[in-house]
Parts: C-alpha cells; structure tokens; sequence
C-alpha cells in the first residue's frame, strides 16, 4: 500500500460529503457591511466612495420622502437619502453609531444613512448565494443575493438599482 492511499481515502470521503468547496484562488468582492435594526446589509465595495461619522443635515421643503436632506462634505452638496422606506423598514433616528455611506453610480452620487458599519470584506464570489424565496418582493428588486458573515445572512444590495428606482420615483 502507497503512503498517498490514506490521504486518497480522505479526499474521496470529502468528495462524497455535501458541502460546498470554495476556490480561494477564484474571483473576489469586497462588501461595506452595515446594519439596518436587525437586518444585515451590504453593498459593493467599489461603489462606495467614503464612510462619515455623523454630519449635520439641512432638510430641504418640498423633497421628496426618499430624501432626508442635503450636506456639505468638504464643499461638495451631497444628498442624503433614506434607505429604510426602500426596502420596507421602520424610520429609525440617527444614533451615535450610525454612519453615512457615500455611494456612486454612474447614475448618482448620494449619502445613504446607515445604523453601523460592521465591516469591509474581501470575500470570494462564490461565497455569494441566491436570495431564498422567504425574501420580500421589495427587498428581492434590489438584492444581488446572500453572504454569511458571523452568523448572519448579509444582504447584498444592487446600489445601481437603489439609485436608478429613487431617480424614476423623482421624475
């Protein structure tokens, strides 16, 4: 018997076993993780320019519900719009914790208030998964699909299609 017969045994055991075998070497995203209450989120990396601690917001008459209001950001007028109604959530007050995500599309730019930043990952594509069908048909428009992370189902969500759905809803 050859040295490599146990390890074959092992590898053919492996294959027999359902799981899912993830190609490190295979292509990679990077998620701005945040939260929504208890609903865990993210968007693409590369579609977000910035993250700030809490800046002041001026509220602007006459705008439309999605948009909480206009900031200066080191000059530039930003607009503010709000996520929660998007998606079918409760309105939640600014706290101490929450953050302003600046994304860009070629669309739009705008700051998108979010309750916490948990993390910025580098995680392997194949690590994303479809949406399951439990997920309600306004949060399914704009999901890209599933990533665990620390126990958690994490939302990816379509920035484009944020954004091109809160231009439609303007015009």
């Amino acid at each position: 018997m050859s040295e490599s017969a146990p390890l074959e045994r092992i590898l053919a055991v492996r294959q027999a076993q359902p799981g899912q075998v993830i190609d490190v070497d295979g292509p990679r995203i990077k998620l701005v993780v945040f939260t929504l209450d208890d609903l865990w989120c993210a968007f693409v990396g590369e579609k977000i320019r910035e993250v700030l601690a809490e800046t002041p917001v001026f509220f602007l008459p006459c705008c439309p519900a999605l948009l909480e209001g206009v900031m200066n950001v080191r000059g530039t007028l930003e607009s503010l719009i709000r996520l929660r109604p998007l998606l079918g959530l409760g309105e939640a007050l600014a706290g101490k914790r929450s953050r302003i995500l600046i994304g860009q599309t070629p669309a739009l730019r705008s700051g998108i208030r979010v309750d916490r930043v948990e993390e910025v990952l580098d995680v392997p594509l194949a690590t994303v998964h479809a949406p399951p069908a439990a997920v309600s048909d306004r949060m399914k428009a704009f999901l890209l699909g599933i990533v665990d992370f620390r126990g958690h189902p994490v939302h990816v969500l379509d920035l484009d299609r944020i954004f091109e759905d809160l231009l439609a809803g303007l015009r």
